[in-house]
């Protein structure tokens, strides 16, 4: 069965967000955060702020170390010098403080809103896949800017560029035994290394809303509908940006027409 797959991608850089919107952003209640053993770690707001751990997690050095002391006083002792600790975070990537955490909530909680509203489903993946998810599509530009390396079992994986691979294997992962239409939405952290820019980073936070097994134009219609009533809660308007509409399909032929190979598609456009 021949299924059609949509995809609307709606990357802002947060920092560029208004400053008005943080008078309105909601509070942040609870965080949860899984480490790579599933600890679960909640911290809830309130006058007293708790750390909640639930247990068969790894725990500090320097609770497990009970010499740690006395070895940190030989470090000193010996006159050796340690080399002075980069606060600042890697290349290319960023710190969210509890302001910038407030302000991304109430960007990330109007998308996820506005997905709901049109029916669509929330889903996740590994931030880290398979290396050969993305190099199958050989020739792209996201395949030179891999964050890709080969894990300690010898596996040759990468940071997702984009999530749309990741999708394709999930659906693909099921048989064919899904209920079409589907009609998902993501907020996936990406990463690429490339050049930066102004406003561009090596990792970003993008709203993907997907919609697989429809055929004619009406799911482009509802994603576009979808991206304008985001736009409208938020205050923008018509003045502040504009939306182009393109299709490989047409691209395609024009390159055709014009005598260029296929393969060369990807570095001509």
């Amino acid at each position: 069965m021949k299924v059609a797959a949509y995809t609307m991608i709606l990357g802002l850089v947060i920092r560029q967000v208004p400053a008005f919107v943080v008078n309105r952003a909601p509070r942040t209640i609870t965080a949860a955060v899984f480490t790579q053993q599933q600890q679960k770690v909640t911290i809830s707001s309130s006058s007293s702020s708790s750390l909640q751990m639930a247990s068969g997690g790894r725990q500090s050095a320097a609770v497990t170390d009970k010499d740690l002391m006395e070895k940190t006083k030989k470090n000193k002792k010996s006159g050796k010098k340690q080399e002075r600790l980069d606060t600042n975070p890697p290349k290319g990537t960023r710190d969210f403080f509890p302001l910038d955490m407030r302000l991304r909530n109430w960007l990330f909680d109007h998308w996820k809103e506005v997905a709901r509203l049109y029916g669509f489903q929330e889903y996740d993946a590994p931030v880290l896949e398979s290396e050969a998810l993305y190099t199958r599509k050989a020739g792209e530009e996201v395949t030179q800017q891999l964050y890709n390396f080969e894990d300690k079992g010898g596996r040759a994986v990468a940071l997702r560029p984009e999530m749309t691979p990741s999708l394709a294997r999930m659906v693909m992962s099921t048989g064919g035994g899904m209920t079409m239409p589907l009609k998902w939405f993501s907020i996936p952290q990406c990463w690429r290394y490339e050049r930066m820019t102004r406003g561009r980073r090596r990792e970003h936070f993008q709203w993907n809303m997907d919609v697989w097994g429809v055929s004619g134009v009406g799911a482009e219609a509802e994603l576009l509908r979808a991206m304008v009533t985001f736009f409208e809660r938020v205050g923008i308007t018509s003045d502040d940006v504009g939306i182009k509409v393109n299709s490989r399909l047409v691209i395609a032929e024009i390159l055709t027409e014009l005598g260029i190979p296929e393969e060369k598609f990807a570095a001509t456009c």
